[in-house]
């Protein structure tokens, strides 16, 4: 199965020496002279000899005092706004906070709720798409975790959004859905009460898998769904994508995209084995699209940009992997089955 390609930060932090104060400091301060140094205690400490001075934390890099065990770490406190929805039972971040603190030891977490003033506010500023969000304050810069995976964050305002998805976090929550443009490969009405938006690439074999179970579907809802198809070619893998997609743009462009998407996927390991769009062409006459017209959209890559732009909100998303398939807001990915597919569609229209 194609699958997202996931990027597993295992960053590891050793203890270094740092000075580091823990002890309250009371209404007293008292500055001590040659003996004490730079000693901050309050009186209680004072009298009862449990404080720890400058000199003395400077020779460990962690201690024992009162039942607890204090270790000194070299970066800065962190503080990371967690942006969630309580009341959603996918977006639990337990297991991700635990994970977050063994590469940050010194990070605490401020929970604001999505659609709270401060949630709106993180959610406009970077854009967020999907909860949870973790948002840094400028502190996470000093920490080994950001020097070693600085293409993971978005700055703005001295914030940084950590790219959850890009490392294998799963989303709880959309808070958008990809758009569906006029220009774009639809079935069904804009009127229909269910959106479904797919992303596929036509080298995929599981694309090919899941195709059957879309082709079903649009026979079977008609005008009550409408079905958007969005290009995401995986050239790393599918020499041949990018090229199989510029033909099926052209054939959108003379109203037989699924006639030539069905083609595409019935002889993929036909076209998939070639390096030319010799058989790109031979499908158009085939189909009997106007073969100039076709030809010519397919040698200038006339709609390298609609490709590209498809690619761009995938991004956006998080998507690497096809399929990658929104039932309004519900996301599945890989080839999902006609079943599945159906429980989706099925479970928005009864809403």
């Amino acid at each position: 199965m194609e699958e997202d390609m996931q990027k597993e930060i295992e960053v590891e932090v050793a203890a270094k020496q740092k000075k580091k104060t823990q002890n309250l400091i009371s209404a007293t301060i008292l500055l001590l002279g040659m003996f004490l140094g730079s000693l901050f205690v309050d009186m209680s400490q004072l009298v009862s000899k449990s404080g720890f001075s400058m000199k003395n934390l400077s020779k460990s890099d962690i201690f024992e005092a009162n039942g607890k065990t204090w270790v000194a770490y070299s970066e800065p406190a962190v503080t990371v706004s967690v942006v969630n929805d309580s009341a959603c039972d996918k977006c639990n971040v337990d297991d991700v906070l635990v994970w977050l603190r063994r590469i940050v030891p010194t990070v605490s977490t401020n929970k604001v709720e999505y659609n709270s003033d401060a949630g709106k506010v993180l959610i406009d500023k970077f854009g967020l798409k999907a909860l949870p969000a973790f948002v840094f304050d400028n502190a996470v810069t000093q920490t080994d975790f950001y020097i070693q995976a600085k293409t993971l964050f978005d700055e703005k305002d001295n914030q940084f959004s950590l790219r959850t998805q890009d490392i294998g976090i799963p989303v709880g929550k959309y808070l958008a859905t990809p758009v569906i443009n006029s220009g774009d490969a639809i079935a069904g009405t804009a009127d229909a009460k269910v959106k479904v938006v797919v992303f596929s690439d036509f080298q995929c074999p599981y694309c090919k898998i899941f195709h059957q179970a879309l082709d079903q579907a649009i026979k079977d809802y008609g005008d009550k769904v409408q079905f958007d198809y969005k290009f995401l070619p995986l050239t790393d893998t599918h020499p041949q994508s990018n090229s199989a997609a510029l033909a099926a743009a052209c054939a959108l462009g003379q109203g037989k995209f699924w006639e030539y998407a069905d083609k595409l996927y019935t002889d993929q390991t036909v076209w998939g084995a070639t390096k030319d769009t010799n058989k790109f062409k031979e499908y158009a006459r085939t189909l009997k699209l106007d073969a100039n017209e076709f030809n010519q959209c397919l040698d200038s890559k006339q709609h390298q940009d609609v490709i590209d732009s498809d690619t761009k909100e995938a991004s956006s998303f998080g998507i690497s992997g096809t399929p990658a398939v929104f039932v309004d807001d519900q996301f599945q990915e890989g080839a999902v089955s006609y079943d599945q597919l159906k429980a989706a569609i099925d479970g928005e229209l009864a809403k």
